[in-house]
């Protein structure tokens, strides 16, 4: 599109002002071509006309849309020109106190003059780590882009900070040589990064003045290279100056300062180590003295003194070494007062007495004499004399002040290379940064030799900062594929050749300088006549003594006056001579022969200078300031160009250095003479504005149509949207990942959606008044023809009224009024009689209703009565079953007092083995014995097992022949549903045809029928409220039936007692014939109920015929009467018999409806009944099923242990009667098994009978229509009934549910008890074996050689204590096994949480039983040194952290609850208080565990710190996770892929990412047993981290302040929520520690204008600081043209409101804070005892005791 036709109504411009530079204006008329003025409107409102050329026309600059205003890359706006930078900058800097702005690749920094909280610690880190544009522009941003390329490039980087004197370079370069000290922590102890730091506070002591400018204004120029190693750490430094500015040492201008350095001295004079200094005060010398300003506001000289003291001594740099420096200071200020006077003529001499001279030679020990007199005299060497001659006063008050001048500049020389000395540390340089910190475009009024030296360095930079910035354009371009183009860019290689070329400005200044007579004008002459041709040139016309030079900046007027003299810097020999024999080393040493030393040359980019280097000097010939310069600024050249450059212009907003004042003409002085206006001319002549797809789609999608947005190829989409857009195709590039746009397509594309918004938000106007306006005029239209009739109504009746019409409508009045009392009256008195008829019905139905509550009550007793019963003789079984139990206890304890008679005997065979050598005969009887035995148990077994098979089979029969009859019941109630559906319908049918018969007939009687059916109605709510209440009821109980009968199915899948079960079966049975009874009964009472509620509904009835034939007999005839009998109910009766007929045929349908729907969901229900049924005897099966199998377990278990007993003592007889027992036990049982299956059976027979006897009763019932009323009683009474079965049902159920649990718990009792005695039988059955084994082997070896040996005596067995037994030397595989070579992954999966610090603890136990202190101070040790080694060594894997958190955690609290102190042992069992520790106290190790596991906890928060941080921006900030909701804008040129290689192989992290891995963390955690307090910590603290790390970012990023993305931020907390509510993790108040966040949301949506709303957020953002809140507040961005920016004012306000609130000025949250962890004390509840230990943890060399 053509730029001419972006100037069209409402669009705005900048035009030229003499005062605000530019200023803004509106146009109101589209301009066309030929146009003589373009039409303007001011922001005062007055109307301007903007005269053009009609054949050319130069308009005006176009104005940025708002919604580009403010933004972080000045090369994001779409029109790159001057007043749009300007504008941008004094945005963000007055109304959002933003200072920092990007230019392409260039850092704006506007000096603030006021003390920011944004150069913290924590501002450091927020920035360390991030990529360039990802965060708001800072310098820290710049430090990290180039430590960051310097460790990915492996090329060394520089970073150039330049602007004018107050701009804020030195508090820049300041700010980023702290930032390298602080990310690249040297580790050492030389603490090289410190001393780093801490040469600032010394070069600015010795380098920086006060000037009119600025207070602390560096006159020298600074690179400082700091070094790093290949680990990217800080190993030294080094500082190259450059033009120190020496003349300040004697001169300074009104309202300026000397060195800093002299004033702190002399506010020290009074202090004893400086008394030998005879120092006054600084206004006494003249040297300080000059301006009559001696002291800065707000700065103390004798603080900065300490500090700069310290800081010497932090350098290394010593007293004496110090003390002389001060003397060197000290001894300037004396000489500068020195006083030198006339001596007549042109002679000049000194007072000998000069007190001034007696200290200086005092501390400089120089000869007074010699010093007094060569300051006065000078020698000239002729040919063939040398003559000495006197000088001028003028001249002797110069060499005194050049004098001054040299011994400062080799003082500041000698300062800076102890400093680099001291910065030096051993160790190879493997890359540097270089921070350069020098001096910006300068002009003045008066410019001198100073200015043009400045000048001509920033023409070189300008240079360098040109092609660097043409180089980068140019990959760009080449990166995304988009043919290159040339670029025409300024060139300022014309002024560097006018400057440095042969026959230059600094060639013919050092040619003027060798000539003895060479002056001043003699140098300007030779200017004008050889440089007269160059146009960079000029000589002012009213000047003789000044040139003019065309700078990149401006041109520059310099006064020649001076220049020789300081190029010259000349110094007499004489007193160079007096110098050199000081008896102070340090001065001495300052004039001593200096070496040259070549430095090497470094390869890079180089610009070439067109002036040849100079020769090196030597004593007759010595090298002038200006060559020094050039060739200083060469060498610096070729480092810039060897480094890859950042650039940091600093600008100074106000001369009057007020705080966040903005001067709009110095700070354009100071953008043109930086280079940054040079970058937008550049960057605008291609394509300014990239945008990548993504943000041009959410952007623009409302600009496309439907098919285009349906593609589902973003990039595809833009590319043919932006090609109809815009039709000239030169005016954007595809690129690879961004479209590139010319200077204006991006605010015509704002103007295309603007108006796209405006069009649409015109329709939505449109519609709406449109509609509001039709509203309007019909409800004027209908109030006009109400009024209308009103009137022709009143017309009407005015013509027709008569006095006769007026008596015959008095008279029909009251004959209505009559009539219609009499009607009412008898209305009155049929309804009065109905109201007593149906109050009698419900007094009966209330009584009746008490009546069967009494019984209800009558059978609850006899229930009551049946239960204790039950209870009593479970409570007899319980105490039956202990005593077995006590009696089973004594049994094995004579078993085991056998056993040890029995051993005993062994071990008297023992002793007689040497004589007696039958013993072995015995021995095999016994044997055969056995086998006998175990022979016939074998034949058992195989018989028992044939029993259970062909059990099983019957009971798979029996349930295959119930599924067949629960089919037969399911096809026989299809066929009843198919049978009333057709009665239904037919019934349906007839009462359509009766009502259209009485419709017609209806309508003459409708007010007795409203009253009719007005009765009718209530009754018929009540019956409906009745029957739904009852099938609430019924469904609830079914509910509560089958959730009972799942219960119970559970319950019986558990191992049970066979003995138990059978006894249970046995009461059940014998219950059954007793409810039977009892349920007859209530069949019985239930009937006679019926008949009485028959007769007394057949009298109501014949009372309701009397009363009605009573009320109608003087109404209709005889015979009508009676037809209202009930033998001819089916006539249709006319008057109020054919509303009563009507309204009985619409109740006796709504009835049949009703109970038809009631009778199928009844079918419906008893069918499902009988399918429960069938799958609960299915259970049955298969438990009985099972519990046959584990009663031939517990038989076989048995049998074992008796046929290993049976050889070694005399119980077997004992053992075979309860085998016995248990078969005959198990045969009852299956006999019991086939009686209840016989009667279930039977059960559900009889239960498919009643429902086909329910269905025939029905179907006989809907014949006849007068007996629905009957039939409706007889089924609430048929519910009721089944209300109270399921209920007796549900207790029945209950009852069972209850025995079968008491069931459950005492088989698990005994189930452990017989596994612990079997286990211990099987132990001593071993133990027996291992015996017999030996004994055999003594048998033969006494065969052998007939010789008797001892033999070791057998081990008594004992209980399982809970502990594992093992060798000393075994402890180290024990300690592999069990720590070092565990892994999360493998084994511990399938085991127990917690095992390994339960097997730990267990063999702790074993060395406090047997005493052995060595013993368990050993394993303590090397338990907690494996787990420190494993955490060591996994330090990253978070798994392995969960998993020993959580068992040293538990291994804490396992010491804690068996260490025998009262306040753990409250919830401990009797056995765990028994095996408590009882040898030695582990209080000390429990500590050491304790911050073991304090260490694990803090790691492990660091490993989920590490993996979530990366997640968090994005997820949380960055990630749309509202759709539709694009809170998007172009971010320029720093881009976020600037600094990655590939933006597309990163990972896009979204909400669900973080969730994600919290759900992976919390899983992990649960997984490995941890508590649950501890779970709940560790989630809060990561929810913190959450928070903190997203608030953070939003304070450096003001993209992310604005309403949209307060949404977003709002949604995404809401489902961390929801996740922390699906984990129930609610209690950990982790969602609390969002609340800064959550407010901070709130804070982007909430409006901001008025004074409620300035009251609104100081008091809703309580957890918000109140720098955070003004931070908010300033950064505001508004994503749309139709939001608004917070005014100042209405901050001010908030400021206000917020002035008396306490709380922390650090703007950002301290996201590595950790809260306190605490590790609660939980008992465990496993038996130690009857832990197993797994045999994949290869621990078989420990033994369980």
């Amino acid at each position: 599109m053509a730029v001419l036709e972006l100037y069209t109504a409402y669009n705005r411009v900048w035009i030229a002002d003499p005062q605000h530079v530019w200023r803004s204006a509106e146009i109101t008329r589209d301009f066309r071509p030929g146009d003589s003025a373009l039409e303007l409107r001011l922001e005062s409102g007055s109307v301007s006309l903007y005269p053009v050329d009609p054949s050319n026309p130069k308009l005006p600059p176009l104005r940025n849309p708002d919604i580009l205003v403010g933004e972080n890359d000045l090369t994001a706006l779409s029109y790159l020109h001057e007043p749009a930078v300007l504008h941008n900058l004094r945005v963000r800097f007055e109304e959002s106190r933003i200072i920092y702005t990007y230019c392409g690749i260039i850092l704006v920094a506007v000096n603030p003059y006021k003390q920011l909280h944004i150069y913290g610690d924590a501002i450091i880190h927020a920035y360390s780590g991030q990529n360039m544009g990802d965060m708001d522009p800072h310098i820290f941003a710049v430090a990290e882009e180039a430590y960051k390329q310097m460790a990915r490039n492996h090329r060394n980087q520089s970073i150039i900070v330049s602007g004018e004197s107050g701009a804020g370079k030195t508090v820049s370069a300041r700010y980023a040589m702290r930032y390298f000290a602080v990310v690249s922590k040297s580790g050492s102890t030389t603490r090289v990064e410190d001393k780093v730091l801490a040469s600032n506070p010394i070069t600015e002591a010795i380098g920086n003045a006060k000037t009119t400018r600025n207070d602390n204004s560096s006159r020298f120029g600074k690179y400082t290279e700091i070094s790093f190693d290949k680990r990217y750490r800080i190993i030294g430094a080094n500082m190259r100056t450059y033009l120190l500015e020496k003349s300040r040492v004697v001169f300074q201008a009104g309202n300026e300062r000397n060195y800093h350095i002299f004033y702190q001295l002399c506010s020290c004079a009074n202090l004893p180590e400086f008394k030998g200094l005879r120092l006054l005060s600084a206004d006494k010398f003249r040297y300080t003295g000059l301006s009559g300003d001696i002291t800065i506001e707000g700065i103390d000289d004798r603080k900065d003194m300490e500090e700069t003291r310290r800081t010497f001594s932090l350098l290394g740099l010593k007293d004496d070494f110090q003390l002389a420096v001060f003397k060197v200071l000290a001894a300037i200020l004396h000489l500068g007062n020195v006083e030198i006077r006339e001596s007549g003529g042109d002679k000049s001499s000194i007072a000998r007495d000069d007190p001034h001279l007696a200290v200086l030679c005092q501390l400089l020990g120089l000869s007074a004499e010699d010093l007094a007199h060569w300051l006065c005299h000078r020698r000239i060497v002729l040919v063939a004399e040398t003559v000495v001659k006197p000088e001028p006063k003028k001249r002797a008050v110069n060499a005194r002040d050049a004098l001054a001048k040299q011994i400062y500049a080799h003082l500041f020389d000698c300062v800076i290379g102890r400093i680099n000395a001291a910065l030096k540390v051993p160790g190879k340089q493997h890359a540097f940064i270089g921070v350069l910190d020098i001096y910006g475009f300068e002009t003045f009024d008066i410019n001198s030799f100073e200015q043009f030296c400045i000048n001509y360095a920033n023409e070189k930079l300008q240079q360098q900062f040109n092609l660097h910035v043409f180089k980068l354009e140019q990959e760009e371009y080449m990166k995304e594929d988009i043919p290159w183009t040339l670029i025409d860019f300024y060139d300022n290689q014309p002024v560097i050749d006018l400057i440095e070329a042969k026959m230059g400005i600094l060639d013919l200044l050092d040619e003027e300088c060798l000539f003895p007579q060479g002056s001043d004008q003699s140098w300007l002459q030779k200017l004008s006549s050889y440089l007269e041709v160059s146009p960079l040139f000029e000589k002012p016309r009213l000047s003789n003594e000044a040139f003019v030079i065309q700078h990149f900046a401006d041109k520059v007027e310099y006064q020649c006056r001076g220049f020789l003299e300081k190029n010259r810097d000349t110094l007499y020999e004489e007193l160079v001579e007096v110098i050199r024999v000081s008896k102070s080393p340090l001065l001495a040493s300052f004039f001593q022969e200096e070496e040259d030393q070549n430095s090497a040359n470094v390869r890079g980019f180089k610009v070439r200078p067109a002036r040849p280097g100079m020769k090196p000097a030597n004593k007759q010939l010595r090298a002038s300031v200006g060559d020094k310069f050039s060739r200083s600024l060469s060498l610096l050249m070729e480092t810039l160009n060897a480094t890859t450059p950042h650039y940091v212009r600093c600008i100074k907003p106000n001369d009057e250095k007020l705080p966040f004042e903005y001067d709009s003409r110095r700070v354009v002085q100071q953008l043109r003479a930086c280079g940054v206006l040079e970058t937008i001319r550049i960057s605008a002549q291609s394509y300014p504005s990239r945008w990548t797809y993504i943000e041009f789609y959410s952007r623009y999608s409302i600009l496309m149509s439907q098919q285009e947005g349906d593609l589902g190829n973003k990039k595809v989409t833009c590319m043919n949207v932006l090609k109809r857009l815009i039709q000239d195709p030169n005016q954007y590039k595809f690129g690879r990942t961004k479209i590139f746009f010319r200077a204006g397509q991006v605010a015509y594309l704002e103007k295309l959606r603007l108006d796209r918004l405006r069009g649409a938000c015109v329709t939505i106007q449109k519609r709406f008044r449109g509609w509001s306006q039709r509203r309007k005029y019909l409800r004027m239209r209908q109030a006009a023809i109400i009024l209308q009739d009103y009137v022709r109504g009143k017309r009407t009746i005015r013509k027709s009224v008569s006095a006769a019409t007026l008596k015959r409508a008095w008279a029909s009045v009251v004959i209505q009024r009559h009539w219609r009392g009499y009607r009412m009256r008898q209305v009155y008195q049929l309804v009065l009689i109905a109201s007593v008829t149906i109050q009698a019905f419900t007094r009966g139905w209330m009584a009746r209703r008490r009546y069967k509550k009494m019984v209800e009550e009558q059978k609850a007793l006899v229930l009551q009565k049946y239960a204790r019963a039950w209870l009593a003789r479970r409570r007899f079984q319980t105490m039956r079953r202990l005593v077995l139990n006590v009696q089973l206890s004594y049994r094995v304890q004579q078993l085991r007092k056998k056993l040890e008679e029995q051993n005993k005997e062994n071990r008297g065979l023992m002793e007689r083995l040497t004589s007696e050598a039958n013993a072995r005969s015995q021995s095999v009887d016994r044997v055969q014995g056995l086998e006998v035995q175990l022979e016939k148990v074998t034949n058992l077994k195989a018989s028992v097992e044939a029993r259970e098979r062909k059990a099983k089979e019957d009971a798979s029969l029996q349930v295959v022949q119930l599924q067949k009859e629960v089919a037969a019941l399911q096809s026989e109630n299809q066929s009843v549903k198919k049978k009333f559906d057709v009665s239904t319908s037919e019934a349906k049918e007839s009462f359509d045809q009766i009502k259209m018969i009485l419709v017609d007939e209806k309508e003459h009687e409708a007010r007795l029928r409203k009253i009719a059916e007005n009765n009718i109605e209530i009754q018929r709510h009540d019956h409906e409220k009745e029957v739904e209440s009852l099938k609430e009821e019924l469904k609830r109980l079914k509910e509560e039936k089958v959730g009972l009968q799942r219960q119970v199915e559970d319950a019986g899948q558990a191992n049970a007692d066979l003995q138990e079960q059978v006894v249970q079966l046995s009461k059940h049975v014998k219950l059954i014939p007793e409810l039977n009874r009892e349920i007859n009964s209530l069949q019985n009472q239930r009937n006679g109920a019926e008949r009485k509620m028959k007769q007394q509904s057949e009298q109501a009835r014949a009372k309701m015929v009397e009363i009605t034939r009573q009320l109608l007999s003087g109404v209709v005839q005889e015979d009508v009467l009676l037809e209202l009998t009930p033998e001819n109910s089916e006539k249709i009766y006319e008057l109020e018999d054919v509303v009563k007929s009507f309204d009985d045929l619409q109740k006796a349908t709504r009835i049949l409806e009703n109970h038809q729907r009631e009778q199928r969901e009844r079918s419906e229900s008893e069918a499902e009944g009988l399918k429960l049924k069938v799958e609960h005897l299915q259970k049955e099966s298969g438990q009985l099923q099972n519990l046959f199998q584990e009663k031939s377990n517990v038989n076989e278990s048995i049998r074992q242990e008796v046929s290993r007993l049976s050889s070694e003592n005399s119980v077997i007889p004992e053992l075979k009667l309860q085998v016995t027992e248990l078969q005959r036990q198990k045969h009852a049982l299956e006999a019991r098994v086939e009686e209840q299956s016989t009667e279930l059976a039977e059960k559900t027979e009889e239960l498919t009978a009643d429902f086909q006897r329910t269905v025939k009763e029905e179907s006989s019932q809907r014949r006849h229509l007068e007996e629905k009323v009957k039939e409706l009683e007889e089924l609430r009474a048929d519910l009721q009934n089944q209300v109270d079965e399921l209920e007796e049902e549900n207790d029945h159920v209950k009852r069972q549910h209850l025995m079968a649990n008491e069931v459950k718990n005492k088989l698990r009792q005994e189930t452990s008890l017989l596994t612990a005695e079997n286990m211990d039988l099987e132990e001593q059955l071993d133990q027996k074996n291992r015996l017999i084994k030996r004994l055999q082997n003594q048998i033969k070896s006494l065969e052998a050689s007939q010789k008797a040996k001892r033999t070791s005596t057998p081990i008594i067995p004992k209980d399982y204590l809970g502990m594992l037994e093992y060798k000393r030397e075994d402890e180290p595989r024990l300690i592999q096994n069990i720590i070092l070579d565990l892994k999360p992954k493998g084994v511990v999966v399938n085991m127990m949480p917690g095992l390994p610090a339960y097997l730990l603890l267990m063999c702790v136990r074993h060395a406090d039983y047997l005493n052995d202190d060595v013993k368990l101070k050993s394993l303590m040790h090397n338990v907690i040194s494996a787990i420190k080694q494993v955490i060591v060594s996994h330090h990253k894997d978070f798994e392995l952290l969960s998993f020993w958190l959580s068992n040293t955690y538990q291994l804490l609290n396992c010491l804690k609850q068996y260490s025998g102190e009262e306040e753990f042992m409250k919830q401990s069992s009797p056995r765990q208080k028994k095996n408590c520790l009882q040898n030695f106290d582990l209080s000390e190790h429990r500590q050491i565990i304790s911050d073991l596991a304090i260490h694990i906890y803090h790691q492990f928060i660091s490993v989920l710190e590490r993996s979530l941080v990366p997640a968090i921006v994005p997820g949380m900030l960055e990630h749309e996770s509202l759709q539709g909701i694009s809170s998007m804008k172009p971010t320029g040129f720093r881009k976020r892929s600037n600094s990655v290689k590939d933006e597309e192989d990163s990972e896009a992290h979204t909400i669900s990412s973080i969730i994600q891995q919290l759900s992976v963390l919390h899983s992990t955690m649960s997984q490995h047993g941890m508590e649950e307090g501890l779970i709940h910590q560790v989630v809060k603290q990561m929810f913190f981290l959450v928070g903190a790390v997203s608030l953070n970012n939003i304070m450096l990023r003001k993209d992310m302040c604005s309403c949209r993305k307060g949404m977003q931020i709002r949604c995404n907390i809401s489902y961390l929520d929801e996740w922390l509510k699906e984990r129930k993790l609610q209690s950990s108040e982790a969602i609390h520690t969002l609340k800064p966040l959550s407010q901070a949301a709130w804070l982007l949506q909430v409006n901001k204008s008025t004074d409620d709303d300035a009251k609104e957020i100081a008091e809703k953002c309580t957890e918000l600081r109140p720098v955070q809140i003004v931070k908010i507040l300033n950064s505001y961005t508004p994503i749309d043209d139709f939001e608004k920016r917070v005014s100042s004012s209405f901050v001010r306000k908030v400021q206000s409101l917020l002035q008396d609130r306490d709380g922390s000025t650090q703007l950002m949250l301290d996201a590595d804070y950790r809260f306190q962890v605490t590790f609660p004390f939980r008992s465990s509840i496993q038996a130690l005892e009857l832990l197993q230990v797994p045999n994949s943890l290869n621990l078989t060399f420990l033994t369980r005791t």
